[in-house]
């Protein structure tokens, strides 16, 4: 059986808001804003999703991919466990990534909001372990990134 190294990665996203932490926390603990910018894409189907916004409580969910998307044809699944959270300050979890049923990352996230002049400051710190032996530290960085400008979207609605 070959097996890929694992690649460790870690990267900072740093984003502001003009609207208060509270806001930006209700984004993250609400189920219905949250699938919105975090699940919900032109290029995939959601199968399933659920959150249980609590220390302790899981989100998972389940994507198809449409036509032509390099990923058409498998699912892909995501579990994670929320582990800290401080209401409107911070919220820490670890995240399992599998497509096909076949893990390929193992990550612990870091949400830390902070009340700025202008609204809010938000700092995301993720560290991963990708199993796949891609281009995985780069797609995530990446997906992360445009979560994130999805997010500011649904803050101005």
């Amino acid at each position: 059986m070959d097996h890929q190294p694992v690649i460790h990665n870690t990267f900072v996203v740093e984003r502001s808001y003009p609207v208060k932490p509270e806001r930006v926390f209700a984004a993250f603990a609400d189920s219905a804003q949250k699938r919105r910018w975090y699940v919900e894409s032109e290029h995939n189907r959601v199968e399933t999703y659920e959150q249980d916004f609590r220390v302790g409580g899981r989100e998972h969910y389940t994507l198809g991919f449409e036509e032509g998307h390099p990923l058409t044809g498998l699912s892909l699944k995501s579990e994670n466990m929320y582990r800290d959270i401080v209401p409107n300050r911070r919220i820490i979890f670890t995240s399992t990534m599998a497509v096909a049923d076949k893990c390929i990352s193992v990550s612990l996230g870091t949400v830390e909001l902070l009340p700025s002049e202008k609204g809010t400051d938000l700092i995301l710190t993720f560290q991963s372990a990708f199993l796949e032996g891609a281009d995985g530290p780069e797609m995530r960085e990446a997906g992360w990134r445009g979560l994130l400008d999805k997010l500011a979207r649904v803050l101005e609605s």
